[in-house]
């Protein structure tokens, strides 16, 4: 993935953004300082940079998974903390999986003739996500963590 990152030969491109656009460059580096500035904010700069760098792996992007990995640990973050913040950006990338994989039954029942009956197309294995037995009661985390948007 890195095979395209060139720390130093990059950034020779940011000329581009200071020569046409160099009133937006100054407003989102502002920005960029403000949000990842050392005091004065309510989450502790560690934990911005680990919420940061789970956001370069979800996004995918190896500039941010390169500075922010590197700041996460310039501002105190361990391998483990690291780690979990990588296992955070693949739940998060993965729910979106399950979740928008929900939008093909929606779409697809779409496409469905009228007169269908859209259980029959179901193959006889398959058992429809709620016909958990009615004692099933999931841990309260998990019920939490499937509550939300995802």
């Amino acid at each position: 993935m890195t095979d395209y990152l060139d720390r130093e030969q990059d950034k020779t491109f940011t000329k581009v953004y200071k020569q046409q656009t160099p009133d937006i460059l100054k407003a989102f580096v502002q920005f960029d300082e403000s949000v990842f500035q050392a005091e004065g904010r309510a989450i502790p700069l560690k934990y911005r940079e680990l919420i940061a760098l789970a956001v370069g792996i979800t996004t995918q992007c190896v500039y941010c998974i390169d500075g922010h990995s590197q700041r996460a640990v310039t501002a105190g973050a361990t391998e483990a903390e690291l780690a979990e913040a990588a296992w955070v950006a693949t739940a998060i990338r993965a729910g979106g999986g399950f979740a928008h994989g929900r939008l093909g039954f929606k779409f697809g029942a779409d496409a469905t003739p009228a007169h269908a009956n859209p259980a029959d197309a179901a193959p006889a294995h398959a058992t429809p996500a709620d016909a958990a037995p009615a004692d099933a009661t999931p841990a309260p985390a998990a019920a939490a963590h499937a509550a939300h948007t995802h």
